[in-house]
């Protein structure tokens, strides 16, 4: 098998290019730094174009937010990106992006704003200096006043339970719900409806299967299970419960990915892993496994495996039938690769890098 590439997102000024060899020459699976291409202040999420994936796409947190699209090479050995263009994101802090094929969609944590720019495949790849923004609603301040002070929206996805019209999800931390939008006429979104959660309870990311939303809440590590039918039905929770088994949970700890691979033939069974991070115990933070054997609106909490990292922030699937899970600790650690093993309901570590070559890793892609 041919060495796979992963870009790394991160809170540097880098995105970084590794080279994940699951069968070396060593005998052991091995992970090697390739390339680090400079970007600007703190790059923490990436994602790739859909119908051209040597065109990255990164948001800098910062005050005066901006994304920017970085050129890759495509075939044989993949290293550094070339910075091919830069916006301003319509807001500050920019967390989160969602790319269609003409459409750069951004999410900014800090300012609580949602805006779009226009975008192709060729120079000079983002066509427009003025993005489309719509602010998001806030009605007071939350029951975690240091979180929760005005509109956080921290993922944009689009709702996959949705077969009729685009539907975007985006959780929004601050004002405890994922709000629904879907396009106007002029092709500007607006927002259609609403998920409510418990009041402190800080919706991060979510993923779905069947007829069922599974909503991560960080600020109370929960996992919130809905049943989502089409607008304007009213969403109903089915359940929630914790994503570890140890209580009470230190105040220091927060929850942070959510991920929900489609079964396949190697992994058969489907399972959701949520991470979990800051935890206090010696041997780092943990990743929670939660099966859905007993039906997709009952998830079952069966496995907790310990990483050895430290602030669990980002995670991604990757390799043949997603056999490969990366993983790296934001605030210690370093990056790691994980195999999945058996069935899926276990993780064992395989490879690593150090914090002193990866520093404060943030997020994943699988190139």
């Amino acid at each position: 098998m041919a060495p796979l590439t992963i870009l790394v997102a991160s809170h540097t000024d880098s995105i970084y290019t590794l080279s994940f060899d699951p069968t070396s020459s060593t005998g052991s699976p091995t992970l090697e730094l390739l390339a680090r291409t400079p970007v600007g202040y703190h790059p923490s999420w990436i994602i790739s174009h859909p119908s051209n994936k040597s065109i990255i796409y990164t948001g800098l947190k910062q005050a005066d937010g901006e994304v920017v699209a970085i050129k890759y090479g495509m075939g044989g050995t993949v290293k550094g990106g070339e910075v091919v263009a830069r916006a301003k994101s319509g807001g500050a802090g920019p967390c989160t992006l969602l790319v269609t094929e003409d459409e750069l969609i951004i999410g900014n944590y800090t300012s609580g704003t949602i805006a779009t720019l226009p975008i192709s495949t060729s120079a000079p790849y983002i066509l427009s200096p003025n993005p489309w923004t719509l602010s998001m609603p806030f009605e007071h301040v939350g029951r975690n006043k240091a979180r929760q002070s005005s509109s956080h929206p921290h993922q944009i996805i689009f709702n996959p339970l949705n077969q009729t019209e685009k539907e975007l999800l985006v959780p929004d931390l601050g004002a405890d719900k994922v709000w629904r939008l879907t396009k106007r006429g002029d092709g500007g979104w607006a927002i259609c409806g609403h998920i409510d959660f418990e009041a402190g309870g800080g919706p991060r990311h979510v993923a779905a299967r069947g007829t069922s939303l599974y909503t991560l809440l960080e600020l109370t590590l929960k996992l919130v299970v809905h049943t989502l039918p089409p607008l304007p039905a009213p969403p109903t929770l089915l359940t929630s419960l914790f994503t570890l088994s140890a209580l009470p949970i230190p105040d220091t700890m927060t929850a942070a990915e959510i991920l929900l691979p489609e079964p396949n033939t190697s992994f058969p069974e489907t399972f959701i892993y949520t991470s979990n991070r800051d935890d206090p115990h010696s041997e780092g933070d943990t990743i929670a496994i939660f099966s859905l054997a007993a039906g997709e609106g009952q998830p079952e909490l069966v496995n907790e495996v310990r990483t050895g990292l430290n602030h669990v922030r980002g995670m991604a699937f990757g390799g043949d039938d997603d056999k490969y899970l990366v993983m790296g600790g934001a605030e210690g650690g370093g990056v790691k690769v994980f195999e999945r093993i058996h069935g899926g309901k276990g993780l064992e570590e395989i490879a690593r890098l150090g914090a002193d070559v990866v520093g404060c890793s943030t997020g994943f892609l699988w190139y």
